[in-house]
């Protein structure tokens, strides 16, 4: 007996897989909210410091922190070796350029002078 509804149609079927695979695509997307930047820098003048990648300040980060834990420093038939850390070199991003502090040369602070009184 032939289907009367159109639960069973080819174009149904297409329907429910972009339902399907449509949010996990969004979910997993590598640079979207909770993901990674496109490039990684400090925060500068004018920012706080955010969220930082496990991998954003090494490149191996994983040996560095085994190092740290003391992982496999017991280990009698293997010792392991010494660590050289892979660092990254960021830079930093900042909203606006910070001026220099100009000072007058003989800097001379006048002893007879009272500090401005707080209230």
């Amino acid at each position: 007996m032939a289907s009367t509804r159109s639960k069973n149609t080819p174009g149904n079927y297409c329907l429910d897989q972009r339902q399907n695979t449509g949010p996990e695509e969004w979910l997993l997307y590598k640079y979207g909210a909770n993901g990674v930047p496109f490039e990684q820098k400090l925060p500068g003048v004018g920012l706080n410091p955010g969220q930082m990648p496990y991998h954003g300040m090494s490149y191996n980060p994983a040996d560095i922190e085994s190092f740290l834990w003391g992982i496999n420093s017991t280990n009698l038939v293997n010792p392991a070796g010494p660590l050289t850390p892979e660092l990254k070199c960021l830079q930093s991003a900042d909203l606006f350029k910070k001026e220099p502090v100009l000072m007058p040369v003989p800097l001379v602070v006048s002893k007879s002078q009272r500090p401005f009184p707080l209230p």
